[in-house]
């Protein structure tokens, strides 16, 4: 690990104004500190800024605005998120530990990054890493890799579950820098990687998350977060899905579904969901929406198998969400 130096800031402005080049904010620290142990961050400083007054969750425009520092343990076992969000609820429970839910904060979750194999390996070339140096996971070891949205520059996934159900609910990520505060809708936070893999995200220099909005309608009635991986515990997932429905009888109003773990962002293709609106919540219709999903993947040599696992997780996702049987927690069988 680097020599760095430590500064802790007391209010929002305090923070932006000590970033400078090679400074990383730092909150719980249960990402960046792995990496910079294994040297792929290497800061030269850290601004500490868990002192800042964002660790909240209070109303906000018939929606809930969630502070910034607020732990993934805090935000998952609030009634009002439970009540309104059980999406977000179970996609929070569904990740990590509770020890790391105690310790990791809304902000950060949304900032955490890959957990490809050669990105974690500081003596192997990696784009995200180090732009220009190639990306040996194209043609190597690729198990876990993208199917959408990737380039000839990185195949990596993004790893986070709680993100996968913000894209779904559509949220709003509240951020402040040096040009003042702005609102950056979901679907425009994270980024595929293009020619510039090493950026994750649409932030400027210098700008931090301050809160995350959540929108009024939370699909609390028909919804689900079904998470496939290699282990039933502590895994991240080879294919995850965020369903969310408003039904009128048995036919579909409103259709939200987003991916992780097979693209560099939450993946959502609003045709697909489009394809359901108007329709009956059948199975038949729950399958041409996969197919138009998976229509678009490019897998690579190792993970052909996530574009099938994909496609009948989307079709029993949005069962289990049109039958109001989330997956469970307790038992991580698929339902």
């Amino acid at each position: 690990m680097n020599r760095f130096e430590y500064v802790r800031a007391g209010t929002v402005a305090e923070a932006v104004q000590a970033f400078g080049a090679g400074a990383r904010f730092i909150a719980g620290g249960t990402n960046l500190i792995d990496l910079m142990k294994y040297d792929v961050e290497k800061p030269g400083r850290l601004i500490d800024i868990t002192r800042l007054p964002l660790t909240g969750i209070e109303e906000r425009d018939g929606g809930l605005r969630l502070g910034a520092l607020a732990t993934n343990a805090k935000v998952a076992y609030d009634d009002r998120v439970a009540q309104r969000y059980p999406m977000l609820r179970n996609a929070i429970l569904a990740g990590a530990s509770a020890q790391l839910r105690n310790a990791a904060s809304t902000g950060g979750n949304l900032l955490q990054r890959t957990r490809c194999y050669y990105f974690y390996d500081a003596g192997t070339p990696c784009n995200k890493r180090e732009p220009g140096s190639g990306c040996p996971a194209i043609g190597g070891v690729n198990r876990i890799h993208a199917i959408f949205g990737a380039s000839e520059h990185c195949i990596a996934t993004h790893p986070s579950d709680m993100c996968v159900a913000l894209a779904a609910l559509e949220a709003v990520v509240q951020v402040s820098g040096p040009d003042g505060e702005r609102s950056i809708p979901f679907a425009a936070f994270h980024r595929l990687p293009g020619d510039a893999p090493e950026r994750d995200t649409t932030l400027k220099p210098g700008e931090i998350v301050v809160s995350v909005d959540l929108p009024e309608r939370g699909f609390a009635q028909h919804y689900t977060y079904l998470k496939l991986r290699d282990r039933l515990s502590y895994a991240f997932a080879l294919v995850s899905i965020a369903a969310g429905l408003e039904l009128d009888g048995d036919t579909v109003k409103t259709a939200r579904l987003a991916l992780g773990g097979v693209a560099h962002k939450p993946w959502r293709n609003v045709e697909a969901e489009a394809l359901l609106v108007g329709k009956p919540a059948t199975r038949d219709n729950f399958q041409a929406a996969a197919d138009r999903i998976v229509a678009e993947a490019k897998p690579q040599s190792e993970n052909g198998f996530k574009v099938e696992l994909a496609r009948r997780a989307i079709v029993r996702g949005l069962e289990q969400a049109a039958a109001g049987t989330p997956q469970s927690l307790s038992d991580k069988r698929i339902q």
